[in-house]
């Protein structure tokens, strides 16, 4: 019970898409806005298989909750959220502060209060168009954001993950694709974007971590120096690409047990849309970049890979299927026999407004350790998504 309620607290959904602005306020020189959205899914998963160890996603404990079969009515990838914006101009410079403030929708109570209340974001910017913005507060990450930001699921469920839907969030193809692109404190610059390609680069200097081993003990802690993200983007055509960066050190937390560790990884990806057609593909690597979360899995390397293919049949329906794999190299303590996740989602997204999109998708998702055994996770997934 212990893993379940931890593992529910620290891999949350996916960054908010962006407001619709339904509330747009003038004060003075300030422009104000209001928006966020509301989203809940009827999921059903069956379990089965032999082995449940480590952050086996299709694994019983945490794919099913304990269970082999489990319904949930619950949040998708992302968690229901309230966010407001205030911009302004003054002296030459745009200014602009953003909080995010991000609530569940399931329990496993029907008296509990329901006020486990998350702000994610909360920093302003200030920038101008010759010389770039820089950024400081708390936010999302900026490696693994291109992937997180252009999964289907983002606008649905993905894995469903019942041990994190209940009392969070599913989990996308976070763990079975891509490693989490993570809340931090954080100081970051994003410079002009240079022509005729677009080329652009973000720098952040973010406050650093703790390892998040989830299902073990931890094992390091953060050291006095900053995690640094680099992310360069750009455009040819119809090609958009990016390559990111992170990396930072850990100090053994219990002195003469496991060394330090210094985390390397890198992140290689790019879109193609072609007429109603478009397509994604993202890989990430590195050793500690961990299978949820950074260094979750100790000074193990992590391969993590994503494709999907996307088909718009009519202005209102989108139909798409994609597939996502996370490996460990080897064998350690804090992997517990896990060797990989991967997941397989068919979706359908039909935007019955501007506001509503009601979504319905399948899933597959399979675990395997390295002794041998496997779990696999069937699911079905039917609900909506309101932006406003």
């Amino acid at each position: 019970m212990k893993k379940i309620l931890v593992l529910s607290l620290l891999t949350a959904g996916a960054t908010a898409t962006v407001p619709a602005h339904a509330v747009e306020i003038r004060a003075g020189d300030w422009t104000v806005d209001v928006g966020g959205n509301i989203n809940a899914y009827y999921t059903v998963v069956k379990c089965n298989g032999a082995y449940d160890g480590g952050l086996a996603l299709a694994g019983r404990t945490l794919g099913c909750g304990g269970r082999d079969r489990r319904t949930t009515i619950g949040n998708g990838l992302l968690p229901s959220a309230l966010v407001t914006t205030a911009t302004i101009n003054q002296g030459g410079w745009d200014v602009k502060a953003l909080i995010g403030i991000y609530v569940h929708t399931a329990t496993d109570s029907a008296i509990a209060q329901n006020n486990d209340v998350d702000v994610r974001q909360a920093f302003f910017s200030f920038g101008r168009p010759d010389l770039g913005t820089l950024k400081l507060g708390r936010d999302y990450g900026i490696f693994g954001s291109h992937a997180i930001l252009g999964d289907m699921t983002i606008q649905g469920v993905g894995a469903p993950v019942q041990a994190t839907q209940r009392g969070r969030v599913a989990l996308g193809h976070i763990g079975a694709g891509y490693a989490y692109l993570n809340h931090y404190g954080q100081v970051v610059y994003s410079a002009p974007a240079v022509l005729p390609y677009g080329i652009g680069v973000d720098v952040g200097l973010m406050s650093p971590v703790a390892d998040t081993p989830i299902v073990a003990p931890s094992r390091f802690s953060a050291r006095s120096t900053p995690q640094i993200q680099v992310q360069f983007t750009g455009a040819y055509g119809p090609v958009k690409g990016w390559l990111g960066l992170k990396t930072q050190d850990f100090e053994e937390a219990v002195p003469a047990t496991t060394g330090n560790l210094r985390m390397n990884a890198i992140e290689l990806g790019a879109t193609m849309d072609y007429e109603q057609f478009s397509f994604l593909a993202n890989l990430q690597r590195g050793k500690g970049l961990g299978l949820l979360s950074d260094a979750d899995s100790g000074d193990v390397k992590q391969t993590h890979y994503f494709v999907q293919a996307m088909v718009k049949s009519n202005e209102q329906l989108k139909l798409g299927v994609n597939y996502g794999q996370s490996r460990n190299s080897r064998n350690g303590p804090a992997t517990l026999g896990l060797k990989s996740n991967a997941n397989l989602t068919l979706g359908a997204y039909y935007a019955l407004n501007k506001a509503v999109t009601l979504v319905g998708e399948l899933g597959h998702t399979r675990s395997e350790s390295f002794g041998g055994p496997s779990a696999r996770m069937n699911g079905v997934s039917v609900g909506g998504i309101l932006n406003f």
